[in-house]
């Protein structure tokens, strides 16, 4: 990373735009070098003064953020941050713009001097990111109407009763790709990506209608897991952890205080799965800012589990893995590409 970082704001909303701006006073290694109210402004910006993040808002009148976020990805690769407004609308486009290739959708909420704390953290880490520009599409991504199965006759080699996946920035695009293929017979699945509780509701709601082999939800309090389901920890107040004895496994939301600054917490969701699975269990740590899910994961191999974590070149933001990998959590490191094949391949 550069030694300054030159970030570039754009927000339809002046109150806004200089919100964002006094948010970052507290990191001297951030300079503004312009503030844009719309996407002409901003491309010239872009032109003369050449950042390296910009903070887009999502939602501004009289355009689409998703087509201005394509043409940055297509013609100007730079790391992006998006800034949504809480809403259902708002996180439909926020999913959409993560799969396009935005380093990470920071939630807006309301128009106090608090409303973009923690905002500066995110750019500094997205200074380091490359986009790749195979992600911009214009516009979201078709509907698949049936599974792509890599190979005939895929299946799992081990019929684990549980498979764990945690994960964080970089995450939604990561947790799609390692599941997609999946066959129907697969174990169930409960994931941890770390988000506010409108994108839970409408990342469950995307990966259900790409994935129709699967059955993708937001986890409920009591249900008992079983093969082909994929539930998602509902960001929010509370942790999702697993109840019982594998193989009858319940998942249950859990109210907690947050875990290493997160709730729902990865770590939580692991030693839930240790506790219950253990060694019939597998546990996979994908890309992420932090240290989040690494002791889970631990405590998963330490119980007989097989874990999996994914390597430097393929993640967005290489700090759950390291961690994970470096505390010995790790059984095997892989590229994101890897993993699905690696994950059913294991006996």
């Amino acid at each position: 990373m550069k030694e300054r970082v030159k970030v570039l704001v754009v927000d339809d909303s002046r109150t806004a735009r200089e919100l964002i701006r006094r948010s970052f006073l507290s990191y001297p290694e951030i300079d503004v070098i312009g503030m844009a109210s719309n996407p002409i402004e901003a491309r010239d910006l872009i032109i003369a003064d050449q950042p390296d993040v910009i903070t887009l808002d999502i939602e501004m009148p009289g355009m689409n953020g998703l087509q201005f976020l394509e043409k940055i990805m297509r013609l100007r690769p730079i790391p992006v941050v998006m800034v949504s407004s809480m809403t259902t609308r708002g996180a439909n486009t926020a999913i959409t713009a993560l799969q396009m290739g935005a380093f990470e959708c920071f939630p807006k909420q309301g128009g106090s001097g608090e409303a973009f704390a923690g905002l500066g953290q995110i750019v500094l880490e997205a200074a380091r990111y490359q986009p790749n520009p195979r992600h911009a599409v214009p516009g979201p991504r078709p509907v698949r109407t049936a599974p792509v199965m890599g190979r005939a006759g895929v299946s799992w080699r081990t019929s684990f009763d549980v498979v764990g996946i945690g994960s964080s920035t970089g995450g939604v695009e990561a947790v799609e790709e390692v599941i997609k293929d999946f066959p129907a017979s697969s174990p169930p699945i409960v994931i941890c990506q770390h988000m506010p509780s409108l994108y839970t509701s409408s990342f469950a709601a995307r990966l259900d209608s790409l994935i129709p082999q699967l059955s993708v939800a937001e986890a409920k309090d009591g249900e008992m897991l079983a093969p082909g389901m994929v539930r998602i920890a509902p960001g929010g107040e509370r942790h999702l952890v697993l109840d019982g004895h594998a193989p009858r496994l319940f998942t249950r939301l859990k109210a907690g205080d947050l875990v290493g600054g997160h709730r729902p917490s990865v770590d939580r969701l692991f030693h839930s799965i240790a506790q219950t699975a253990g060694a019939t269990s597998l546990g996979i740590i994908l890309t992420g800012m932090g240290k989040d899910g690494a002791e889970g994961l631990l405590a998963m191999r330490q119980a007989g589990a097989r874990t999996i974590g994914q390597d430097r070149a393929s993640s967005v933001v290489y700090g759950m893995p390291r961690v994970a990998a470096e505390l010995g959590a790790v059984e095997k490191v892989a590229s994101l590409m890897e993993i699905p094949g690696l994950a059913m391949g294991l006996h």
